[in-house]
């Protein structure tokens, strides 16, 4: 359903718009003023007059977006004034300078979550519960087979994956940015200390987190390994990008394993061609979303992406909370290449 005439937020052909504001949230298309959620592809795109950003996104954004954007850095729980608008980031606990974004006027409050997890991640400030008259969030992960592992209990699994295979390369597929680095600081928490191989769209990204004081195990890319070294043993992290690439013929019967929300689903890590699959997402699962919701204490909610029909109608029928999915341009991640958080499967 479309939003309803004369509310805070609008949809316009280039995204949710404020005109209060003169500004819109995550635009589909060039805009005058930008707010921008986090910096992933789908929600920071080229060509806008400013962005407004936590100031944590703002290496990757420049190095996504150009050198040169207009980018004005702000603070989580900073006020801010736009026309009549009163205007706060909150952390939104999915990647490195994630935010929600709450807008105030009128004596009405909305609050955009942008992309959520409600997970621990010690690679980003956690999510902050924020309370807001009408809600709109995304529902990547909106079925209730969803539901998430601590990310510790994950890091094992993955350790003992790699140490069991010491004659092999390891080869571990994870987004470029965010995942690859959470899993960097997962392992890092349970003490592994050792030295993890990263390919190059990995590497080009660990500067920003290594800035922000993010605890991880040493990393070198790939391709400082001297040719002909042996790499069996060693783990390597590298985007989906690479998977049956040219770049993997340096690596001798590697073993392979995808890292996504996605192989919780029966047969994607058999119809992508991995050997192995680790369940672990950047998004809210189906009892976060939920959780989300009612914390947020919204008289209105509005979901995007993913299933969003479902989790409405979950809301209305189970928890008598007024939820209706958003019309427009909201997609479930599609996983573009190196990135994108995570990959849609496809349908079995």
């Amino acid at each position: 359903m479309p939003l309803p005439a004369g509310s805070l937020l609008q949809l316009t052909p280039e995204g949710l718009h404020c005109p209060a504001a003169g500004a819109w949230i995550d635009p589909w298309r060039p805009v005058s003023r930008a707010l921008i959620t986090h910096a992933h592809a789908d929600h920071a795109r080229p060509g806008c007059g400013e962005y407004w950003a936590i100031g944590a996104s703002e290496t990757i954004l420049r190095q996504r977006l150009g050198h040169g954007i207009n980018l004005l850095p702000v603070d989580y729980g900073q006020i801010l004034r736009l026309g009549g608008v009163r205007m706060s980031f909150h952390s939104a606990g999915h990647v490195l300078g994630s935010a929600q974004i709450r807008l105030e006027a009128g004596g009405e409050s909305w609050l955009v979550s942008g992309d959520y997890k409600r997970c621990a991640d010690p690679s980003c400030i956690p999510f902050e519960p924020v309370q807001a008259d009408v809600f709109i969030t995304e529902a990547t992960f909106g079925l209730p087979l969803y539901r998430w592992q601590p990310g510790s209990e994950v890091a094992a699994q993955i350790r003992r994956w790699w140490q069991a295979a010491p004659e092999r390369p390891s080869l571990l597929f994870a987004y470029a940015f965010g995942k690859a680095q959470r899993l960097l600081a997962e392992l890092h928490a349970i003490g592994v200390a050792d030295e993890v191989l990263l390919h190059g769209a990995v590497e080009a990204l660990m500067p920003a987190y290594r800035e922000a004081g993010v605890a991880m195990p040493p990393t070198r890319p790939v391709s400082t390994v001297a040719k002909g070294e042996s790499l069996a043993g060693r783990l390597v992290i590298t985007p989906p990008s690479a998977h049956r690439s040219p770049w993997m013929k340096r690596f001798r019967l590697p073993q392979t394993a995808f890292v996504s929300g996605w192989m919780a689903v029966r047969g994607a890590r058999r119809r992508r061609g991995y050997e192995r699959g680790f369940v672990m997402s950047d998004h809210a699962d189906w009892e976060g979303l939920v959780r989300t919701v009612k914390q947020s204490g919204a008289r209105q909610v509005y979901v995007t992406h993913g299933n969003s029909d479902g989790l409405a109608r979950y809301l209305r029928e189970v928890e008598g909370i007024s939820a209706e999915p958003l019309d427009g341009r909201f997609q479930a991640e599609r996983g573009q290449e190196e990135a994108e958080p995570e990959a849609t499967p496809t349908a079995p």
